[in-house]
């Protein structure tokens, strides 16, 4: 590994905005699902350091935007948090979400952690949400090709 992808990962962690300049976690899914006009599905990080999450404890949830219903799998990895949508059906998934929680007690959050660390290294592309309290970054392992279905 180089100095200058250690030092980039190292930078990613460090990032600090002040607490009453961030937006709300749920405002940033909402206005990147909006600016991508609704996609079939999207997957990304963005940085606790960048949002206040007020989606604590959620873990797998049906999310609404503008009549579109979406799937979230949501799971905090330090120093991120990573979301996974999918446009489908309301359904109920509190159950799931239960589940996903009390994985996450059980392993001690080790594997979230974990991810999240390794994801600092293996994040190549950014992309900026336009919110309510300025623009955020998020970030991807790869680039998504935003004509995909899958």
């Amino acid at each position: 590994m180089t100095f200058k992808k250690i030092f980039g990962a190292t930078k990613l962690l460090m990032r600090k905005t002040p607490k009453h300049l961030r937006p709300k976690s749920s405002e940033v899914l909402t206005c990147y699902l909006k600016q991508r006009n609704l996609p079939a599905w999207t997957s990304y990080f963005v940085r606790y350091s960048d949002i206040n999450s007020d989606q604590f404890g959620q873990s797998h949830f049906n999310w609404d935007v503008e009549g579109t219903n979406y799937h979230i799998l949501r799971t905090g990895c330090y120093p991120f948090i990573k979301y996974h949508c999918t446009k489908r059906p309301w359904q109920d998934l509190s159950i799931d979400n239960r589940l996903f929680g009390i994985l996450k007690i059980v392993n001690l959050g080790i594997p979230c952690l974990a991810y999240g660390i390794g994801a600092s290294f293996l994040i190549t592309y950014k992309e900026v949400v336009k919110t309510s309290l300025g623009s955020v970054t998020i970030l991807f392992l790869i680039k998504e090709d935003h004509n995909a279905m899958f």
